[in-house]
């Protein structure tokens, strides 16, 4: 089951934190700047890299000043790629990989890959739950995932989403 709360990210108590990137693991969202702001000095740190990752790819930083212990980065574009159904599917699946290799039971995050320039709300939904159910199949983990967003109406549209059954 996958939870969703009007909530701000940078208090969840939680295992990890997924949060959208670029292949850089610069912030590719409103939401992800202001988390990066107040994860402080020392995540700007955590979150350096030698090269560019690529668009699907999810790495494990810490999550420098705030309260959950990781930062999992989805990789969801690149300089070169804009954010696709394909990609998001990619780092969602390489996230809950990540979770299961650190054994992250407990996992916070905002709606991957919706945003300005990406994709429909329903259809990043529709990727969270499938990619997530058939990551527990297979792993178990993570036990428990909150999507935090910034109003009820947004709420109420992912809950009905992530409600509904996945493909057979």
């Amino acid at each position: 089951m996958i939870l969703v709360r009007v909530d701000d990210l940078a208090f969840a108590e939680v295992d990890a934190i997924i949060r959208p990137a670029d292949a850089t693991l610069d912030p590719v969202t409103t939401t992800a700047a202001r988390l990066d702001r107040q994860a402080g000095a020392r995540f700007a740190e955590q979150r350096k890299i030698q090269q560019a990752l690529v668009p699907g790819a999810a790495v494990v930083t810490g999550a420098g000043e705030l309260p959950a212990k990781f930062m999992v980065h989805a990789v969801i574009q690149s300089a070169e790629q804009s954010a696709t159904s394909d990609t998001v599917r990619r780092a969602l699946v390489s996230a809950w990989q990540r979770a299961a290799q650190w054994q992250l039971a407990t996992i916070a995050m905002p709606l991957i890959g919706a945003g300005a320039g990406q994709l429909p709300v329903e259809e990043a939904a529709r990727l969270l739950r499938d990619t997530l159910d058939e990551s527990r199949r297979a792993s178990g983990f993570p036990a428990s995932v909150v999507v935090m967003v910034e109003r009820d109406t947004d709420r109420a549209e992912i809950e009905l989403i992530v409600g509904r059954p996945g493909p057979a």
